[in-house]
């Protein structure tokens, strides 16, 4: 029996370079965050986290923030060392990918990105 499974949502990932140092002010990131939320159309729950983690590794030790939002979540690793981030933003509702890139252009200045946007579903478990 074949079951038509719903999509889950949209995944976006983007991998950026050439960031200032915005990413190493945490009032910076939580700024940005709160725009983000507001600019894409979601709801936050709850405050943003931001913590700084991998410290076990310099060319990995960066803040890396979470936000959960009604809809998934948001998270970005954000590396100093490389001037370098990595961004996740997945939700059921649907959001604009150009959006997400203005805004980490804006707050953070990365000056190239690659980005990849998936659409989430269950796999079928019929076949």
């Amino acid at each position: 029996m074949s079951k038509n499974l719903p999509s889950w949502g949209k995944h976006l990932v983007v991998d950026a370079a050439g960031a200032t140092e915005a990413i190493n002010d945490k009032d910076t990131i939580v700024r940005f965050t709160n725009q983000l939320v507001k600019d894409i159309d979601m709801v936050a729950f709850g405050e943003p986290q931001v913590e700084w983690f991998a410290d076990h590794d310099p060319n990995k030790a960066g803040f890396t923030l979470v936000q959960m939002i009604e809809t998934s979540a948001i998270v970005i690793h954000f590396v100093p060392r490389t001037w370098t981030l990595h961004c996740d933003v997945f939700s059921c509702k649907d959001f604009d990918c150009d959006t997400v890139i203005n805004l980490l252009k804006e707050y953070f200045g990365v000056k190239a990105w690659n980005t990849k946007v998936f659409e989430r579903e269950a796999p079928d478990l019929s076949a």
